[in-house]
């Protein structure tokens, strides 16, 4: 019996999620007084591997393998549910990421596993039933799911679980999966990634901006706000379809979902399809010079006033008190 954590890295580095859910793992399994073992798949330093003893893992899986250099979804998910049976894992938890999402279906049907996903909290254990506290309705609301099954997949909201570090130490061990190959139909073949941005997905502040702004020529002061709060910047659906920003800073129903710590909203009216994907924030600021806009119906707080006006305002406050403190 033991606890296995699938732990994500980018471009052989470890990102703040990947060490939420290994937090999230290790108390997991002091609750069930069994042993923490990771799972890192692809190029990663042994020294970063190491590392992850001090949150909690006793040993890592390392798998290394030419056909795994890249992500490849049913390939990564033989692999995890292969070390699973190995290790003789009845629990398994991953993050709720973009390749988490994907991930933890195919490695519950796999094990024959019970499945939740979106999980905020730490289970209740009673005998060998899990209770998993998770978000939904596009986190509108939460929902407590029973678990019964021998074998059981979590995985984990980012942003949800305290970094905790441990004074453990990590034994490594290389492990080669059999890869069939039924599960490399589909290989990607490129990546290109984001280096100078703060990813959103991960981000803990985060400063977005909607069609308030009049135009893409004054998003420096949104930039500017976001760089003084060391924030990622994101937007509004039709900020992007105008091409006002990337597509990749569209946060919403069918853009990116994020938790952050705060989200500060500029310039936007808070449609539903907007809110379905920022309403697991924990703190919601809205600024909007329309006192009747839906996002202030659920703000933590709100100010009523022009974007020009307030935000460098805001800006220079804080730049004052960061310079002060």
């Amino acid at each position: 019996m033991s606890v296995l954590v699938y732990v994500e890295n980018a471009e052989g580095n470890f990102k703040k999620s990947t060490y939420e859910v290994v937090s999230y793992a290790k108390a997991l399994a002091d609750l069930l007084n069994t042993d923490l073992i990771a799972i890192s798949i692809g190029e990663v330093a042994q020294d970063q591997l190491g590392k992850l003893g001090k949150y909690g893992a006793s040993k890592v899986i390392n798998v290394k393998s030419d056909i795994l250099k890249t992500f490849v979804i049913q390939a990564y998910a033989s692999a995890i549910s292969e070390a699973a049976k190995k290790e003789s894992a009845d629990v398994l938890i991953l993050a709720n990421s973009f390749s988490g999402k994907g991930l933890a279906p195919r490695v519950a049907v796999k094990l024959q596993a019970a499945l939740v996903d979106s999980a905020v909290e730490l289970p209740q254990i009673e005998n060998n039933s899990f209770t998993v506290k998770k978000t939904a309705f596009s986190g509108k609301a939460f929902a407590t799911v029973e678990l019964h099954s021998a074998i059981k997949v979590i995985a984990v909201n980012p942003n949800s679980f305290q970094v905790t570090e441990n004074s453990g130490t990590a034994n490594i061990e290389d492990f080669q999966p059999e890869i069939k190959d039924s599960d490399v139909r589909i290989t990607v073949t490129d990546v290109v990634r984001a280096t100078d941005k703060i990813a959103l997905p991960d981000a803990e502040l985060v400063v977005s901006a909607g069609r308030g702004l009049k135009g893409p020529e004054n998003w420096s002061m949104i930039e500017e706000l976001a760089d003084v709060l060391g924030a990622a910047t994101a937007c509004s659906k039709p900020v992007s379809d105008a091409g006002w920003r990337p597509h990749e800073e569209h946060v919403g129903q069918t853009g990116i979902a994020v938790s952050p710590n705060l989200y500060i909203a500029i310039g936007i009216s808070g449609a539903i399809q907007h809110l379905a994907g920022v309403s697991s924030s924990k703190t919601i600021v809205v600024i909007n010079k329309d006192p009747e806009a839906p996002f202030f119906k659920v703000a933590d707080y709100g100010i009523v006033g022009d974007a020009f006006e307030v935000v460098p305002k805001l800006t220079e406050a804080l730049k004052a008190y960061k310079s002060h403190s």
